[in-house]
């Protein structure tokens, strides 16, 4: 089969590779059709992961099943399914909790917890930027979807993480009905992190960046697009709040935040957003950190480290929930507002492309290109 192969530092090629297959009862075999290209791929392509060498990338799938292993009751040929990026047992003590992002069954390493396709540190799983892909725990970790599933599965594939996992930013954050809310990072998760505040009823939403066709796109959903590269951020979302800033706050960005001369500081968003957010008020954190990152400039941040403002974060008696989104908590009611006509994550999609323009499309994202906000590879 064809899939998107990792040879090295912003290097990826489209190879003949063996073809993934039913190895286990419960195993579901997916026909990938829709596979997205994802912001944390971009850590793994520019080398800043462990990611090995030969690997497939891709953990934001959909596609048709086209076979099941014999102990799949649920899942049937034919099904079209999201398939969540967490790889989860479903019966490990998280997975019972809900927590499917840190399932202690399918990482084989006993000393971390979680498991993805195609992601570094997180088991040995392919990607789905491939022909076919092989679906452990088939019936707990496929979504099926219904009868409009390829008329809409260019939203319909957002359910296998960024949509997810902005819904979660505002989980962890609170969002209620008439909330303020500043956003940091208007990339595809940032997006669907002010898409989802929306959808909660939010009262205002700002959102800060510095790409002019990702603020266009905040824009386009109502919130109020801040360009860090014009204006103290800071500043103007407590303008917008009377000096008391915002209620609630989203962390979009991760470990590589820089400012706009380009660069890294990976604690700028962080504390921009503790200074941004109001005493007492909730911040969800879902942008990547990582351990290590021996690819950093500086050394606290080679060791995983960052210069957190915590004297003003406890003074301000705020709160930070953090870490990957368990998206089967979510995915279905996600999927229900899909269907009723409710929600069209599909606003972020600027191509997309056949599997063999990956490389070029991998190029593309990474420069943060104008046009390029997310990319559907079709195998």
């Amino acid at each position: 089969m064809k899939a998107v192969v990792y040879n090295g530092p912003r290097d990826v090629s489209v190879k003949d590779v063996p073809d993934a297959k039913i190895e286990e009862p419960t195993d579901v075999l997916v026909k990938i059709t829709s596979t997205n290209i994802c912001g944390s791929d971009l850590h793994m392509y520019e080398g800043r992961t462990s990611f090995e060498k030969g690997r497939v990338f891709g953990h934001e799938n959909l596609g048709e099943v086209v076979a099941v292993g014999s102990d799949v009751d649920k899942i049937k040929v034919g099904d079209m399914v999201a398939i969540p990026f967490n790889v989860a047992c479903g019966y490990c003590k998280n997975c019972e909790r809900g927590f499917t992002s840190y399932c202690l069954t399918m990482q084989p390493d006993p000393k971390l917890a979680g498991a993805a396709y195609g992601f570094a540190d997180m088991g040995p799983y392919q990607g789905g930027q491939a022909e076919l892909l092989r679906v452990p725990y088939g019936d707990f970790n496929c979504l099926r979807l219904g009868e409009d599933a390829r008329e809409k599965q260019s939203d319909y594939v957002m359910l296998a993480d960024i949509f997810p996992t902005g819904y979660h930013a505002t989980e962890m954050a609170d969002v209620q009905p008439g909330d303020s809310v500043v956003i940091y990072g208007a990339g595809p998760v940032g997006l669907m992190a002010a898409y989802s505040a929306d959808i909660k009823g939010a009262g205002k939403i700002m959102i800060v960046d510095r790409h002019a066709d990702r603020l266009k796109l905040a824009e386009s959903i109502g919130a109020i697009p801040i360009d860090d590269s014009k204006v103290d951020p800071v500043e103007f979302v407590l303008n917008e709040t009377m000096g008391l800033g915002a209620d609630k706050g989203c962390e979009c960005v991760g470990y590589q935040a820089h400012d706009p001369s380009g660069e890294e500081h990976t604690e700028m968003t962080l504390n921009n957003l503790v200074k941004s957010v109001r005493f007492t008020g909730r911040i969800g954190t879902v942008g990547v950190f990582i351990p290590k990152d021996p690819g950093a400039k500086d050394e606290l941040a080679q060791q995983g480290k960052a210069v957190f403002d915590f004297g003003l974060f406890w003074f301000k008696g705020q709160t930070m929930g953090n870490g990957q989104a368990p998206v089967k908590r979510y995915d279905r009611q996600l999927r229900d507002l899909i269907a009723g006509g409710k929600a069209k994550p599909s606003f972020v999609v600027s191509h997309e492309l056949p599997l063999d323009e990956a490389p070029n499309a991998y190029q593309h994202f990474d420069n943060r290109d104008d046009g390029w906000t997310k990319v559907i590879l079709k195998p």
